[in-house]
């Protein structure tokens, strides 16, 4: 039986319940920081958080005094961050043990995208506790932090999921798009691309001459931001995975003023519509973004004007802190590099690509890098992996280079991927391959600002580089080497590894726990 074939016999989906139930979940298994001290929500909790979520091995974090909204009669005063910012939180969401390994859990990842769980409708449930409209409607009176002194403004939609329905099938999708607080408090501007999924909603929306309707939920089951950040495929709604990863049914309710189906049980919904009309832009940006440095400069972008916001009492916010930087992990590119891995390697297995024995995002770069580990049956493998990959649509924003090892080299470990390029790469056999002029990521400072240009290229442009470091296969075999292609590694011969093995702990050294 093979990996995939393995974890899904190992794997129980897990159900609990809303955001409630998995910050006490978080609790109970100790992964929980609970901070009772007032806190500002203006920079000071952003800091915490980066300072918390370190390398992917601190606690989520639950706010529960934020400054200027612990009075009585506060809506909230609660924020909940970090709940997907480690591995061991992943494999529970996953139903997996705590102590999997990441390519365990981006096996699990896989199956679940695979799989489709329809959802259910149900007449009410508590996120219709509360509901606003009109001239009570004000997010300034929620706990919204500022999380970078130098955003624009106070970010509400950073880990949310927005809702909108492509209006000739009916299929809503769920989408991570940015948005802040209007200056009025009754509007969200958010950061929309036409190429994106909802980009295409509202292409269609505006082309029928009407504004497109949205939602935007906030806090739910760790299921939701997780498949609303990931690139499910067109067609298919990710209320359909999320049911898969429960193990159940999505139940969702009808919302007040828009024709759109949101969980039953989110702590807020917002909702609104977003006019094509240029004139109801307002100012956006910057943001501090994925790659770790302020991208999306001020500028008037699309806003969602709020006609009802619906929320539960004693509401909680879920929000996280985005930007990656050396050994400054964030929950976005944790979660990355477990998602796009998964999806990378379930685009190479439609694809038809043989061999992929393990594929690997790394953490810092929120799948900007991919590695391919695969076993080489005939020269071409890789650049065919990487076409494979390339030519999808989970490319937007992602895999930009591209590494390809063979099956001996561990992708997990930058050391042995460098000792690869190092000894297998040779740029004079096309070892490295650049693909010129293909859509991006505006968000990419390393992009010159005329190709940032989201209108004409998309999210962007870029060119992507394939670094094929897996041996040789046109090489002739030597006779040097004894009829092989590559001389052999200086590895031990089994039966002296065997040996010293046996015998480790009589030279006085303790056998090393085994790693993840």
């Amino acid at each position: 039986m093979d990996r995939l074939g393995e974890i899904n016999n190992l794997i129980r989906p897990r159900a609990f319940g809303d955001l409630r139930g998995w910050i006490e979940a978080l609790r109970e298994a100790g992964e929980l920081h609970e901070i009772d001290v007032e806190v500002d929500w203006d920079c000071e909790l952003g800091t915490i958080a980066r300072r918390t979520f370190g390398q992917g091995d601190g606690p989520a974090l639950l706010f529960k005094n934020l400054k200027g909204y612990n009075h009585k009669g506060a809506p909230s005063s609660q924020v909940f961050t970090g709940g997907l910012s480690n591995y061991s939180r992943i494999a529970m969401m996953l139903g997996l043990p705590r102590d999997a390994g990441v390519t365990d859990l981006v096996t699990a990842t896989r199956h679940y995208f695979n799989q489709r769980v329809n959802p259910t409708e149900v007449k009410s449930g508590p996120v219709k506790e509360n509901i606003l409209k009109g001239k009570d409607i004000n997010l300034f009176n929620f706990p919204i932090p500022k999380w970078h002194r130098q955003d624009g403004g106070r970010y509400i939609n950073t880990y949310q999921a927005t809702i909108t329905k492509d209006p000739d099938t009916g299929v809503h999708n769920l989408g991570i798009y940015r948005g802040m607080i209007g200056a009025k408090g009754d509007t969200l501007p958010v950061l929309l691309w036409r190429a994106q999924h909802w980009g295409l909603h509202f292409q269609k929306w505006a082309a029928r001459g009407q504004k497109m309707p949205v939602a935007h939920v906030i806090g739910w089951e760790p299921a939701l931001p997780y498949a609303a950040s990931a690139p499910i495929p067109t067609g298919v709604s990710e209320y359909e995975v999320m049911g898969a990863i429960l193990g159940k049914p999505v139940e969702l309710v009808k919302c007040e003023t828009v024709d759109l189906m949101v969980p039953a049980s989110a702590e807020m919904v917002i909702e609104g519509y977003i006019d094509p009309d240029p004139a109801t832009y307002e100012e956006e940006g910057p943001f501090g973004e994925y790659t770790g440095y302020f991208g999306g400069d001020q500028g008037k972008k699309h806003s969602t004007k709020i006609t009802c916001v619906t929320y539960r009492n004693g509401c909680i916010h879920r929000g996280t802190l985005e930007g990656t930087m050396p050994k400054m992990y964030n929950e976005n590119s944790v979660v990355s590099s477990i998602q796009r891995a998964a999806v990378a390697w379930n685009v190479l297995e439609r694809a038809g690509v043989p061999g992929v024995t393990d594929v690997h995002c790394p953490a810092a770069n929120n799948g900007t890098t991919l590695f391919i580990q695969l076993k080489q049956t005939y020269r071409g493998q890789a650049k065919q992996a990487a076409a494979a990959i390339w030519g999808s649509n989970s490319s937007h924003l992602r895999y930009k280079h591209i590494w390809v090892v063979d099956d001996d080299i561990d992708i997990h470990d930058y050391a042995s991927v460098d000792w690869a390029f190092a000894y297998r790469v040779n740029a004079a056999e096309d070892d490295i391959v650049i693909f010129p002029g293909t859509f991006g990521s505006s968000l990419d400072p390393s992009t010159r600002l005329k190709y940032r240009d989201t209108i004409k290229y998309g999210t962007g442009k870029w060119a992507r580089v394939l670094i094929d470091a897996t041996m040789n296969l046109d090489f002739d075999e030597e006779e040097q080497y004894g009829g092989k292609r590559y001389p052999d590694t200086v590895m031990p011969h089994k039966e002296d590894w065997a040996l010293v093995d046996k015998r480790w702990e009589e030279y006085g050294f303790k056998r090393p726990k085994k790693g993840r």
